[in-house]
């Protein structure tokens, strides 16, 4: 359980402006997959429906000239006069005998009032129907789709004959349509599945080849996450024609970023020699004075260098996060500052121990993490009896930046603070005792820079009564 859960408070901290995020669209890759499948389905199902439209009319046009000869001998019985002589017989379909078997031939004479009508055994007493609309096969026949006996679809033909004085007919063949609908039946199926496999094949192979060609871009990608972890510099490698233009630009950026943190710390650097220099002379004056305005100025004086200090320091700090791509082990440079402080403190005899420090690397230049953890432990072995505590351990996430982090916890076994005194303490320049030497901003800049970097440090209590230091920071 961390110390904020038992004793311990979170460090109020001014937090940094948290840059504004694109707004997100539908990806590269599912643009282009979805417009190639889209698209693909779009072609299949248009060259499916023009494939079955196709066939179906030439199965027609199949079992219309099936037809065509029935109608045709029917015609040439009408032009001898075998039907005036005697009652028709088969023509050629056994069909055409059997009593509602879905082949029916009829014939109609139309110059007779009322029209009469002899039919085939097969018509039983029915009537076949007339024709309406239909298509032309180029004559005077007709062809389309009609409801026969027992309410069948029946594919029929149709031919007006006029024989002057032996009359005018209307000749029909029907039968029944079953057979075409069974062919394109089958193909259609036959259609659906292979359309169904190939389309898959399609979207398979779409998605390959977006993955391939937006592979660069995921090493680009790869790239930057590295250069923003500290593992990579600048983007290398080649790169294709397209996203040429995007990798320079992004190494333009970078080396920008680096040249513009350098200026600034370099500036910051300047500023604090040109600030401090006169502000001691100030003091030293005022030092070796007298009176009520000496002991003024020596009083505004310390304030001023404490001002002067801490906006520095903000200043450096802010420099010195400004390009993210830094990352620091943890484990050297706090075992490196444990055996300095310890020889700065060697005179007080007092006892540094660095124990369980896993292998971890957290966000941050060395001289920030050195800056912060040294700013703890420093004041640790300042107000320890005898004992230094450092140990350092991954947690889930840090508070701040929702990333994996390292706990860093800091204890000593000195008077401790009061829970009301540890927000106090941690004001800019607040300072408890000020027998003790420095400035009262180590807490506070410790706190400020942990929060850049998206950390915490929360106060509490140490098991052996002092104050307990947990600094927690985004790991790479």
């Amino acid at each position: 359980m961390s110390a904020e859960a038992e004793t311990g408070v979170a460090v109020p901290a001014e937090r940094a402006a948290a840059p504004e995020r694109p707004k997100r669209t539908a990806s590269i890759a599912a643009r282009l997959f979805g417009a190639a499948t889209l698209w693909t389905a779009a072609i299949l199902l248009f060259g499916g429906w023009t494939l079955s439209t196709y066939y179906q009319r030439q199965v027609e046009r199949s079992f219309d000239q099936r037809l065509h000869v029935y109608l045709k001998t029917l015609v040439a019985g009408l032009a001898d006069g075998t039907f005036a002589r005697a009652e028709p017989g088969s023509v050629g379909e056994p069909r055409f005998e059997l009593p509602l078997s879905g082949w029916y031939w009829q014939i109609t004479r139309l110059d007779r009032d009322p029209p009469e009508t002899t039919g085939s055994k097969s018509l039983f007493e029915e009537q076949l129907p007339r024709l309406q609309g239909g298509t032309t096969d180029g004559g005077s026949a007709r062809e389309g789709y009609v409801s026969g006996p027992e309410d069948k679809r029946l594919r029929l033909v149709e031919r007006t004959i006029d024989l002057g004085p032996d009359g005018r007919y209307l000749i029909a063949i029907g039968a029944d349509s079953a057979e075409i609908d069974k062919d394109v039946t089958d193909l259609n199926f036959a259609l659906l599945v292979t359309f169904l496999l190939l389309g898959l094949g399609l979207v398979v192979t779409t998605g390959f080849q977006v993955g391939f060609g937006l592979r660069p871009l995921a090493r680009i990608r790869a790239q930057l996450i590295e250069i923003r972890t500290g593992s990579r510099a600048r983007i290398e490698g080649a790169v294709p024609r397209e996203i040429a233009p995007l990798a320079a630009e992004l190494n333009a950026l970078i080396d920008s970023n680096r040249a513009i943190v350098e200026r600034a710390r370099t500036h910051v650097g300047n500023l604090a020699h040109g600030l401090k220099t006169p502000l001691a002379v100030i003091a030293n004056e005022a030092a070796a004075g007298e009176g009520a305005f000496a002991e003024k100025v020596r009083e505004q004086a310390v304030l001023m260098r404490r001002q002067i200090d801490h906006h520095l320091e903000r200043a450096r700090l802010s420099a010195g996060v400004a390009f993210a791509g830094e990352a620091t082990e943890l484990k050297p440079t706090i075992e490196a500052l444990a055996r300095t402080l310890g020889k700065v403190y060697r005179e007080r005899d007092l006892e540094i121990v660095v124990a369980a420090v896993d292998d971890m690397r957290v966000k941050g230049e060395k001289q920030d993490l050195e800056e912060m953890v040294g700013n703890l432990v420093d004041n640790a072995c300042k107000w320890a009896r005898g004992r230094v505590f450092i140990s350092a351990e991954p947690v889930a996430v840090a508070a701040r930046s929702g990333q994996p982090a390292a706990l860093i916890r800091i204890d000593d076994d000195g008077p401790g603070l009061d829970p009301n005194e540890w927000d106090e303490v941690l004001g800019r320049g607040r300072r408890l005792d000020e027998t003790k030497p420095g400035s009262g901003l180590g807490l506070a800049i410790v706190s400020e820079l942990a929060a850049m970097y998206g950390g915490t440090l929360s106060l509490g209590r140490a098991p052996a009564g002092g104050l307990r230091c947990d600094l927690r920071l985004p790991t790479v």
